[in-house]
């Protein structure tokens, strides 16, 4: 299965809930092909963002495009998106591969046209051979391939995810991981993925967006976000981390009353944090 992708534009997104912002000035950038994380926890406007993306909510100011294309007036079924939801929103009075070729009878493909492209999807999502179940007699995790296979039945240049592999096992989930990113870089889709698990995060983008508050907090490679955190909010929701309040007065630093050793010059002084992995200090 076959396909080609679209970068993805977003300048100045607000969304303001009466006094609350759900989402404040968000600018972002994402290449076409690439496998974008929005990460951030519960509340932090990871999801508001994704579901602007979608045409689910309407931002107060600001601009999408997908390409060249301007979007933000249009509906979701024009939008050509794919969509995972995080209960899989299946119907459960519909066999598999009813549910998968959902979007194909709503776009009035042919029968047999149809036919064809939810055997390839089910394929594809390792389900070949199970069109004939009803959903309620699958495993989550099938259930969670159902789902994805009716998003990319049409084949969609934008996937967009929201916490799909939420409600798996651990063990399942990490498979899923695996398969996850596999399946992008096979369908070549721009995939915009909302987690609130870091982990997840850091295993399957190429690049994060860390929100909180609406806000974004930092944008880079898993790495840069890991090991280059800008802020102290990201050093602390990222890794196992604890945060040392660190004075620095006069080019010496100090916790409390105590003195430390640091590796580099200190030409600023005023109140840092000194931040405590497993693996190391910095």
């Amino acid at each position: 299965m076959e396909n080609s992708s679209l970068n993805i534009s977003i300048k100045n997104v607000t969304k303001k809930y009466d006094e609350f912002y759900a989402l404040k000035d968000i600018s972002l950038d994402i290449t076409s092909g690439e496998f974008m994380t929005l990460l951030g926890p519960s509340g932090s406007g990871k999801t508001t963002l994704l579901m602007v993306l979608a045409g689910f909510t309407n931002p107060d100011y600001g601009s999408v495009k997908f390409g060249d294309e301007e979007v933000i007036l249009k509906p979701p079924h024009l939008r050509g998106i794919g969509m995972v939801f995080q209960n899989y929103a299946l119907f459960p009075h519909m066999t598999v591969a009813q549910n998968v070729g959902y979007p194909q009878k709503l776009r009035g493909v042919s029968k047999a046209e149809t036919s064809r492209t939810v055997d390839e999807a089910l394929e594809t999502v390792k389900l070949g051979g199970l069109g004939h179940r009803r959903v309620d007699e699958l495993s989550g995790g099938q259930r969670q391939r159902v789902a994805l296979a009716r998003a990319i039945v049409f084949k969609p240049k934008i996937l967009l995810m929201d916490e799909p592999l939420s409600a798996l096992d651990k063990k399942l989930r990490e498979e899923m991981q695996i398969e996850l990113r596999q399946l992008h870089d096979t369908l070549n889709m721009t995939t915009v993925y909302v987690t609130h698990d870091q982990k997840e995060a850091l295993t399957m983008s190429d690049r994060i967006t860390v929100i909180n508050g609406g806000e974004l907090m930092q944008l880079g490679t898993p790495n840069e976000i890991y090991e280059h955190p800008e802020n102290g909010f990201i050093a602390d929701f990222i890794g196992e981390s604890t945060l040392l309040p660190v004075q620095v007065k006069n080019s010496k630093a100090t916790i409390g009353k105590t003195e430390i050793n640091v590796a580099q010059p200190l030409d600023k002084d005023g109140n840092f944090s000194l931040v405590v992995r497993p693996e190391k200090f910095f």
